[in-house]
């Protein structure tokens, strides 16, 4: 029986992580619209970032949050957010350079694997 609410958690966990990382990119392709005059507007990051917030709080509401999920959802928030920005850049060059969103998105994307376990040995799984 555990093993089933440990699957369940486990998915509804990736499914913060991932509702997270869309509300990042929402978020800055708003900025993006609201503070450069190259990028133009669009409804759907809007309509995206509605929903994916009203997303993660459901999810919130129905499933138990384990320890470490609220840091790594706000890490994966930022890497939304940074790596939407570093795209932005890269398509507009005048707009500056990408370089520290680019480090600042690796830099998490490694903390976050650290944290879920990507990073580990096989070993040290198969004893755990």
């Amino acid at each position: 029986m555990s093993n089933e609410t440990n699957q369940v958690n486990r998915g509804s966990e990736k499914k913060t992580l991932v509702l997270a990382l869309i509300a990042g990119m929402c978020g800055d392709a708003m900025l993006s619209w609201m503070t450069m005059s190259e990028v133009s507007f669009s409804i759907f990051p809007l309509i995206a970032l509605v929903l994916s917030v009203q997303a993660l709080y459901q999810e919130y509401l129905s499933n138990p949050v384990s320890e470490d999920i609220p840091l790594v959802g706000l890490a994966c928030f930022f890497v939304g957010a940074f790596g939407h920005s570093a795209f932005v850049k890269a398509q507009y060059p005048d707009a500056g350079s990408n370089m520290l969103a680019i480090f600042v998105t690796l830099g998490l994307l490694l903390w976050v694997a650290k944290k879920l376990g990507f990073l580990t040995p096989a070993s040290e799984k198969a004893e755990s």
